[in-house]
C-alpha cells in the first residue's frame, strides 16, 4: 500500500489545551485511521514551520484526501499537509518510466 507522510501545524489553542490536558495523539489518531482503513506508522514531532509529521499506509489515494478533508475541517490546525512517498524501488521505477516520457519545456519548443 501507498505510504503518505502528513505535515501539519497546531494552533496555539492546540498546544495550550495539550499542556493542560496531555494525551497520546499516537494512540488516538491510529485508532481513527484504522478505522478508515489506514495505518499509522507513527507520528513524529519537529518544532519549525512544521510541528511534527505523520507517516500513513493508505490503500488509495482517496483514503488520504478524505483524511486531510476531515482533519483540517476540525480547525485544530494551521497548517496540514499531505504528500505521497516513494520507497526507492518506486522511485527507480519512475527514473526508469520518466526516461522514456519526450516532455520537452516551454522555452525549448522548436517552432517549424
Amino acid at each position: 500500500m501507498p505510504v503518505y507522510m502528513s505535515t501539519f501545524g497546531y494552533k496555539p489553542e492546540v498546544w495550550a489545551g495539550l499542556m493542560k490536558s496531555p494525551e497520546n495523539r499516537e494512540q488516538a489518531v491510529s485508532r481513527i485511521l484504522e478505522g478508515a482503513g489506514c495505518k499509522l506508522h507513527g507520528i513524529w514531532y519537529a518544532f519549525g514551520e512544521s510541528d511534527g509529521f505523520a507517516l500513513i499506509e493508505a490503500p488509495s489515494n482517496e483514503a488520504p484526501a478524505g483524511l486531510a478533508i476531515a482533519i483540517a475541517s476540525s480547525g485544530a490546525f494551521r497548517k496540514f499537509e499531505t504528500t505521497l512517498v516513494l520507497t526507492q524501488a518506486d522511485l527507480l521505477e519512475a527514473l526508469h518510466f520518466a526516461a522514456d516520457v519526450g516532455y520537452v519545456a516551454p522555452a525549448e519548443q522548436v517552432h517549424a
